[in-house]
C-alpha cells in the first residue's frame, strides 16, 4: 500500500459520543466489534499493545501506538507489523449531530507496506475498514 490518499470511513450512528468513545477506547468493547484478541488498551498517548492475527498463513504482529487523544473527540494511533516494513496511522474522529453521532475514521499509509500482500492492498483496506465501521460497529452497538 503506498503512501497515497487516506481511506476515509463516515458513519453516522443513533448514539452519544460518550457511547461510541466507549466503543471506540475500552477494551472489552473493542474486543467484540474490532479484534477479540486485544490485550489491552488505554487512550492515553505513548500507550502501546501488540497481539497476532492470522490471515490466509500469514502472521500479522499487529503493534499499536497512541499518538493523539482528545477525550470524545479523537483519538489515533500508529501501526505496523513485527513481519514486514511499513507504518500506517489512523484516527477516529467524533462529531455530535442533533441526538447523533458522526464517526469518522481516516487511515494513512506513512511509509509503504510491502506490494506483493494481499492484504496491504488499499482495496483490501477499504474492504477491512468499511466492515469495521459499517457493519461490526453498527452491530456492537445495536446490542
Amino acid at each position: 500500500m503506498k503512501n497515497s490518499d487516506p481511506i476515509i470511513v463516515e458513519q453516522t450512528y443513533d448514539a452519544s459520543i460518550d457511547t461510541i468513545w466507549k466503543a471506540i477506547t475500552e477494551l472489552e468493547q473493542m474486543r467484540q466489534w474490532y479484534f477479540p484478541n486485544i490485550p489491552d488498551f488505554k487512550p492515553q498517548v505513548g500507550f502501546e499493545t501488540r497481539f497476532l492475527i492470522q490471515n490466509e498463513g500469514r502472521n500479522f504482529t499487529h503493534i499499536w501506538k497512541v499518538t493523539k487523544v482528545i477525550s470524545h473527540k479523537l483519538i489515533g494511533y500508529s501501526w505496523n507489523f513485527e513481519e514486514y516494513s511499513g507504518e500506517g496511522l489512523s484516527t477516529f474522529e467524533l462529531m455530535e449531530k442533533d441526538s447523533q453521532t458522526i464517526l469518522k475514521l481516516k487511515s494513512y499509509v506513512i511509509n509503504p507496506f510491502p506490494d506483493d500482500i494481499p492484504e496491504f492492498k488499499k482495496e483490501s483496506g477499504q474492504a477491512g475498514w468499511d466492515y469495521l465501521i459499517k457493519t461490526s460497529l453498527v452491530g456492537h452497538l445495536k446490542k
